[in-house]
């Protein structure tokens, strides 16, 4: 009877598992020609590794396919970092490559890797170790060659963002030996001229040209360095040491002038922009103030002592012409009632009837008599006539009867 019998899959998942228990296949560099190469629709890339006595199967996923620095052909011979790994469904192992390099590139590109590695975990690269870069700077450093495309583009970009900044050059050996120690020496003299900010770079090249900004002691240099250096190294796809260390990288020289530089027009722009956004909020502000004051000054002139005296005295002045008219308007209605009464008057006057030859009798203590039952035979009466008074005796007394008849 058979014991311990294991599945295909059990199988492949152990060995891949002890696969990826191995440290040396995690990790390792692996130098060979290139042959079946395939670029996929996806973006991976999958070929074969051989030397004269054995092949591996490679592949390259695109994410790390879009760091090659160059179109991979067959008959190549490259160095391929990776890890070794099996894949469970078919049972095979293959190499999983992370960057590919041309076979003499190779062991500067492990130096690379190596002091990266050892620079990242002392923290040179963490960012709370990065500078600011200043946004107006009125003294830039620059550490390059003297000829060449990038102190020109450095000096062209400059001068056309703000021909006022004052550019100072070391002049320094950028590859071939005695480069490491021109450039650090160079970012250690250029302090002595108080810049704001210091570039630091060269124009592109094969990784052998940049090498000297991928050494150690350059590192050091741009990483103590009490002043923002912004690293321009080579083109936009290369990344050197120096690139990681320096407060801000530049893809290329120009890229750096650009950002070391600030644009004068713009700056002036915006300062136009600024002064006309204040001048209008002062200008608001004071309108506002004025109306302000002047509803202040029109609220104490409301309360101050003249002015309620003033408004007293036409309160008063408008009071004596009420007045006035009131009483001119009773004086008129008096004067009218006063004439229609004379006129009444006039028309019940005595001495008007006596004057239209009417007479009236009185006794003779002053009592008017209007009936005969006043008066007695022998009597003696006053009439009054137009010009003077009768004293008369009543001789007899005639009654007047209603229907006309006397008696």
């Amino acid at each position: 009877m058979m014991k311990n019998v294991y599945s295909v899959s059990q199988v492949n998942r152990y060995i891949k598992n002890m696969f990826s228990q191995d440290f040396l296949l995690n990790k390792l560099y692996v130098k060979g020609e290139i042959s079946n190469c395939k670029y996929h629709t996806s973006g991976h890339i999958y070929f074969t590794l051989k030397d004269a006595s054995g092949t591996i199967n490679v592949i390259m996923f695109a994410g790390n396919a879009r760091s090659l620095k160059f179109k991979m052909k067959e008959g190549q011979n490259v160095i391929v970092l990776g890890n070794v790994d099996v894949y469970e469904k078919s049972g095979q192992y293959q190499l999983y490559a992370k960057e590919v390099v041309l076979d003499g590139e190779g062991v500067l590109y492990q130096k690379f890797h190596q002091l990266k590695q050892e620079l990242l975990e002392m923290g040179m690269f963490d960012a709370c170790y990065k500078k600011k870069i200043p946004a107006y700077v009125k003294r830039v450093g620059i550490v390059t060659a003297s000829t060449g495309a990038a102190i020109q583009d450095i000096i062209n970009i400059a001068h056309r963002r703000n021909p006022y900044v004052q550019l100072y050059l070391y002049p320094a050996l950028v590859q071939g030996e005695g480069a490491v120690a021109s450039i650090v020496n160079g970012i250690s003299e250029i302090q002595s001229v108080h810049p704001d900010v210091i570039i630091v770079g060269r124009g592109g090249g094969s990784i052998e040209d940049l090498w000297a900004f991928n050494e150690e002691e350059v590192a050091y240099a741009i990483f103590h360095c009490p002043i923002p250096i912004i690293s321009a190294v080579g083109h936009e796809t290369d990344t050197t040491i120096a690139d990681y260390v320096a407060d801000l990288r530049a893809p290329t020289p120009s890229a750096a002038a650009e950002l070391a530089v600030f644009d004068l027009q713009q700056y002036i722009e915006q300062l136009r922009q600024y002064e006309n956004a204040l001048t209008l909020c002062m200008r608001r502000q004071l309108s506002e103030k004025q109306k302000r004051m002047l509803a202040m000054k029109l609220q104490i002139e409301k309360l101050s002592p003249m002015s309620q005296l003033q408004q007293k005295r036409q309160q008063a002045m408008d009071y004596e012409d009420a007045l006035m008219l009131g009483m001119k308007e009773r004086l008129e209605a008096y004067r009218h009632k006063v004439s229609l009464l004379a006129n009444t008057l006039d028309g019940l006057s005595p001495l008007k009837k006596l004057g239209e030859g009417f007479s009236y009798v009185e006794s003779m203590d002053g009592r008017a008599i209007s009936s005969l039952s006043q008066v007695q035979k022998g009597q003696m009466v006053r009439i009054h006539v137009t010009d003077g008074d009768i004293e008369a005796e009543v001789k007899e007394k005639i009654e007047r009867i209603t229907d006309g008849e006397e008696h």
